[in-house]
Order: structure tokens, then sequence, then C-alpha cells
């Protein structure tokens, strides 16, 4: 049987995509990589031929030689710390809850854009829009738009305007 070649670059990064797109898959891939260490081939050529770097092949074999298997399933991955302290994120919460012109702003509605504008008053920590609305749903934090309600309007002339009123 002829090898399979596949020349095109971009299925070689599909078929890499395809391994990263599980923890299972992942697992597999670290789990392939050790055993190929275990039959005796180094860790620059198993990293060449599974698409790894070299380095990421040593962690592999090193962490399965301090915990075994377990060694090689995901980890926790905690991200980058925090720069809001526990007292500045209580009182963000404290804030929202309230009206965006009760905090100083000169808004009627809380969005990821005025509470950026708030913390860079108040704390001075320069927080990106997005990093603001990731904040809103981590304090279960909702914006509700008010309705418009029409001056000197008529509830009767209302109903009857309305299509499915029962009137």
């Amino acid at each position: 049987m002829r090898p399979l070649t596949i020349l095109d670059a971009a299925t070689i990064v599909s078929l890499q995509e395809e391994i990263q797109r599980s923890e299972e898959s992942r697992y597999d891939h670290r789990l392939h990589g050790v055993l190929l260490v275990a039959q005796g081939i180094t860790c620059p050529d198993v990293a060449r031929v599974l698409g790894d770097a070299p380095r990421t092949v040593e962690y592999w074999v090193h962490r399965f030689e301090q915990r075994g298997l377990a060694g090689l399933r995901e980890g926790e991955r905690p991200g980058r710390p925090s720069r809001l302290n526990e007292h500045q994120f209580q009182e963000i919460n404290r804030v929202l809850r309230g009206k965006p012109s009760d905090a100083g702003m000169r808004v009627n509605l809380w969005d990821g854009k005025t509470l950026a504008a708030w913390i860079e008053k108040e704390f001075e920590i320069d927080l990106g829009v997005r990093q603001c609305q990731r904040l809103f749903r981590q304090l279960d934090f909702r914006m509700r738009k008010p309705r418009p309600m029409l001056a000197k309007a008529d509830p009767g002339r209302q109903k009857a305007y309305k299509k499915n009123s029962s009137g």
C-alpha cells in the first residue's frame, strides 16, 4: 500500500484543529505522544510527527511520570488574575443595582461602555467593554430597558387601537 500524501497545509491544519476540538481527543493525543516516547522515539521526533512543540511533549512525559494517566488529563486553566479585588467587585455589584445617574454617569442605562468608564473613574482600572459585559453575567445583572410611557395617553383609546384586545 502506498503512503497517504497530503500536500495541502490547510488539510493538515484542519486535522490538528479537530484533535483540539474535544477534551477526550486532546487526552488521546497526549497519550499517543507518551506511548511513542515510551517506545524509544525522542521527544523532538514525536513532536514533529504529532505537530506539537518538543517542550510540550516533554511536559506530557514529565506529568505522566509524576501522576500516571491522571497527569495527561485536562487540568485547570485559571486564566489571568482579576484586576479587581473583592471589595471593588462588591462595590460594582452594588452600583449596578442602581441607576447610572446615581453613580455620576450621564446615561440612563448600564452597558459595557458605561461600566468601563465608571470603573476607570472610580478605581483607575482600565477594563475593556467585553470584560465589563462579562462582569454583568458574573454578577447576574440583566439589562432592562424601560418601556416608554406616553404622556397623557388615554387607556381606553389605547385598548381600542390594539389588535388583539377583547373589546
